[in-house]
This record gives C-alpha cells, structure tokens and sequence, in this order.
C-alpha cells in the first residue's frame, strides 16, 4: 500500500455516512438519546476531576464531534470517562488547572502518533481477565472518589482514593451529614427504578432533577456546581512552560495509554453488539488523539470512548457516526440555553450518579465468569484489580499482562513435552540401542530444559532419533538447546537423527546452529521410516565393526 493510501484509510470518507440516507430518523433519536444520558455524567466527571463541569461538559462537546468525524468506529460516543477522571485528578491536584489544557494536548498528540504508526492492534493482546479486574478496580476508584461530596465534606489530602476517602470520612461533620446523602439516596434510588418503569427512561436526568428541586424548594444547605459558560469558549493555545512540559510527560504518557486502551476497547465491544460493521483501530487512535488536541484547545480534559454511552447510542437504533454528533449538539443546546438550571445542580446529586455508574461497570455475570473460569485467570483479575485500587491504573494493566503471559507460558509448557516412542514394525535384533523421542507441542525457552534434561539423560543406545514433526511452536531458545543437546550426545558417541522438522523451523534452526550440530547432514529426515532404516544400519554397521575387533584381538 502507498503511503497516500495508508493516510487516506484514517481520514474520513463519504462511505463513513452511506447508511445515512434510511438511517437518519434513527441516528437522531439516538444522539438526542444519548445526549441526555450524557449531560449529567460529563458534568459529573468534570467535577470529580477536579477540572471543573464545564471542562467535562465542553469535552463531550468538542471532543464528541472530532471523535464522531474522524474515530474508527460508525457508533463509538466519546467524552470525559471514570478512568481518565482517575488519573487526570492527582494531575491536576498537583499541578493547578494551568496543567489541565497542556496535558490534554501532549496526550492527545501521544495517542495521534500511535495511531498513525499503525499501534491500534496491540490493544487485542490485553487479556480478557486483565480488562476485568482494571474496570472493577476502576469503578472502585470512582464510587471512592464520590465519598467527599456525597457526605458533604473536602477531600482528603491522599492522592490514593481508598485513603481519601477515609480521610474525608474522619472529617465528616455528622450535623451536616444529612442533606448530602438523603440526595444521593435519591438519586440512586431513581436510577435504579426508572430503568423497571420503562427502559427508555433517563434515570440519571430525572434523579438529578428531582434532587436539584428538593434542594432548591427546600432550601438545602448543599453545594452546588456553580455558575457555568453561557457560550463555547474560543479556542486558545495554552501556555507552554517547558519546565512543566517536562514534568507532564509522564502523566501525559500514562493518560494517553489509558486513553488508547479505554477507546479501543469501547470500540472493539461496540463492533460486536452492533451491525454497523468493523471499527478501523488506527483510525479509531486517530480521531481519540484529534479530539483530545481539540479539547485541550477548548479548555477541555482528555477524551476516549465512552462504553456505557455508546451502548445506550447502539440501544437507541444508531446506524451511523451522525448520532454522535447529534448527542454533542444536543449538549451544545445545553450551553446556550440551559446553563442557569443546571448551575444549580447540587453536587451530592452528581456524586449519586457516578456512585450507581460506579457499580453498574461491573456485572455479576461477569464476575461470577471471571471468578469461575481457572485459578490463573482468577489470580490475575485479583492482582489486577487491587494494584489498579492500591497503586497505578497503567501499572495494573502492565503487571496483570506480565502475569497472565507467565501463566500462559506456564500451561504452555506443561502441555508441551518429550515422549519416547517405540520403533515401527517389527523389532529387529539391536533395536535396543536405538531411543526415539518425540518433542510435542512447544519448544520455547519456557520448556527447553525439561526436554534437554529428558533426552540427555538417556544411557547404553548407539543412536537417539528426535522426531520434531508434532512441534508446534520452535524459538531461539529452543533451537540452541537441540543444538546442545546433540552435540553433547555426539560427544558420548551417539549418533543424533532429527525427522520431520517442519519446513517454517528450518530456516531458525539453521541460524542457531542446530543443523550444523548434526555429524552429517544426511542425519536431517523427511521421514520416520528412513531415519529408522538409517539409525538400524548404523547399529549394525557398529556390531559388525565390533565383531572384526574382537576376532582381531
């Protein structure tokens, strides 16, 4: 492919809206669907980010429409999530809201350049109990973050939320207690009941607006999200201190990471419950990575996809990426002509929405599977899950891939092994001195030493025969310990046949050396019969020879 071509394929396209026509009655109630779904929770992010409701509410927004053009999937909604509030709010924290819009861009930029590398597949080799225990540990994180301002109270000083939490708790002035978690209460209790009423009901808009009139009729001494933009801001490039560029690589890296794995795996589960067709992974790192640039701009936080409002966006009959749009618009109308009712909002009823947002990420189904399924998946959904909680959410994907591959090299070398076989066909006197061996399965450097201590430990035969046929897999490894293997056994004098090395070994096994350990190349076999034959007349040839000596002496 040109590179014309290779660019052409993550730019947009005419086919992107081809469905549009029959579609477009069912893409607008979708993105209108959508974007009621979607205001609370953007406002909800904002906050708990520490950027504030209208940095969550002009992501969704800006970073919406970029994602909807340029993304890689035909139904992804994208916006501010629970997992980038995780890792954005110690950012910010540390660093004050001037980090904010040059974070956003530098991490944008990291997740555009992978795009355009072709990085998008990499996200597949993220095992299945690893995305698992990083979402429940996720969800963990943002129910804990939720506790300040659900009890009505700062929040604790500890970068950790587990400590905060904790921290916020012993700080908890009881007299003050009531108001915030009597809305929180409500809240809660109306999104879980909506949803049992009728499905197509925004339980999240209807808890807030139901806690924010109690508040507002009642009087409530509760918190509330304060004013907000009558209008998108314009947007401006953010102050560049290279001192501060430097010390944001970091984070800028761990966001971008986050907001890589986080999209592509909304994406990759977007394809399988619709029939809107497969998602373009490096397109997809594109269109992130384009609108996280854009909402930094915009005074914006980092953006990825959305999964909970992308499958409402699927549930609502979306066909093309114009609903995405509409649900940015949709929250675009909210600036212009609703920013009053909504700075009114109290943010105990916030906290509610993300605590019930919280525990629906995770499934009992899922759990119960995960859980269920074999000790090492077990173990590394547990280990996932708790470093995520406990340490680093980058680190816990890191640490959980490590230890489902060692489990995973594990079972692949209990299944591989060395099998001594008997001859074919009948036995023929000096038979005995010939052992043959079948390597099955793999031959990595995970099982190498059990094969090399196996075979080489075999005593009194003149010719050992290595069958590698039924060998599946052959590294670097592998190969160097064959080559050893044979010359240490030439070396006690026994002649080495090898049969049936498959043809895509050859060319490995040659440049490791493992050819030319052989006494000739006559001892590489096609065939078992052959080597059998050969291995035969050898031992013969070395009775005669034995014979001659001992008439001689």
């Amino acid at each position: 492919m040109s590179l014309l071509g290779a660019v052409r394929q993550l730019l947009p396209g005419p086919g992107d809206y081809a469905p549009l026509r029959r579609s477009w009655k069912n893409d607008l109630v979708a993105g209108v669907t959508v974007g009621i779904v979607a205001l609370p929770l953007a406002l909800a992010f904002g906050v708990s980010s520490g950027a504030g409701a209208a940095a969550g509410l002009i992501t969704a927004i800006v970073a919406g429409v970029v994602a909807a053009v340029f993304g890689g999937s035909n139904v992804q909604v994208s916006g501010p999530t629970g997992a980038m509030v995780v890792v954005l709010a110690p950012v910010i924290a540390a660093h004050g809201m001037q980090s904010l819009a040059l974070v956003t861009i530098m991490a944008g930029l990291v997740v555009l350049i992978a795009g355009a590398l072709r990085l998008g597949r990499a996200v597949s080799y993220i095992p299945w109990p690893v995305i698992e225990g990083f979402t429940l540990g996720i969800a963990a994180i943002i129910f804990l973050q939720q506790v300040p301002a659900a009890f009505g109270v700062p929040a604790g000083a500890s970068t950790n939320a587990a400590v905060a939490a904790f921290q916020s708790l012993r700080a908890t002035d009881f007299a003050t207690l009531l108001w915030p978690v009597a809305l929180v209460l409500v809240v809660a209790a109306i999104m879980v009941l909506a949803p049992k009423l009728h499905p197509q009901l925004p339980g999240s808009i209807i808890g807030i607006v139901v806690a924010t009139l109690l508040a507002e009729l009642a009087g409530l001494p509760v918190a509330r999200i304060g004013e907000l933009p009558a209008s998108l801001p314009a947007p401006s490039l953010p102050f560049v201190d290279p001192a501060l560029v430097t010390t944001l690589l970091g984070p800028a890296l761990t966001i971008a990471a986050l907001a890589a794995i986080e999209s592509l795996l909304s994406a990759r589960v977007a394809a399988s419950i619709s029939d809107t067709g497969p998602y373009d992974a490096d397109r997809e790192l594109v269109g992130q990575g384009l609108a996280s640039v854009a909402a930094g701009f915009f005074g914006g936080m980092p953006a990825t996809g959305a999964i909970a409002r992308t499958a409402v966006n699927i549930r609502a009959g979306a066909q093309t990426r114009a609903s995405a749009v509409v649900h940015a618009l949709v929250l675009l109308a909210v600036v212009y002509l609703a920013t009053g009712p909504v700075s009114r909002i109290p943010l105990a009823a916030l906290s509610g929405v993300l605590m019930v947002t919280a525990f629906r990420m995770v499934s009992p189904a899922t759990l119960r599977s995960v859980i269920g399924s074999t000790r090492a998946d077990t173990i590394t959904f547990v280990v996932t899950a708790v470093i995520t909680v406990s340490f680093d959410l980058i680190q816990a994907v890191e640490i959980g891939v490590i230890v489902a591959a060692f489990f995973a090299l594990r079972s692949l070398a209990k299944a591989s092994g060395v099998h001594r076989e008997e001859l074919p066909g009948p036995a023929r006197e000096g038979d005995e001195q010939i052992a043959l061996f079948r390597l099955d399965g793999a031959l990595f450097f995970g099982a190498a030493e059990r094969m090399l201590e196996r075979v080489g430990a075999i005593r009194n035969v003149q010719v050992v025969i290595i069958r590698m046929s039924q060998l599946q897999i052959l590294d670097a490894t592998g190969a160097r310990v064959v080559a050893e293997l044979v010359t240490a056994l030439e070396r006690r004098g026994v002649t080495v046949l090898i049969k049936g090395i498959q043809e895509r070994h050859l060319k490995l096994a040659a440049r490791v050396g493992m050819l030319e350990s052989l006494r000739h190349h006559k001892h590489l076999f096609a065939e078992l019969e052959p080597a059998v034959e050969h291995a035969r007349s050898h031992v013969q040839r070395a009775r005669q020879a034995q014979s001659t000596n001992d008439g001689g002496a």
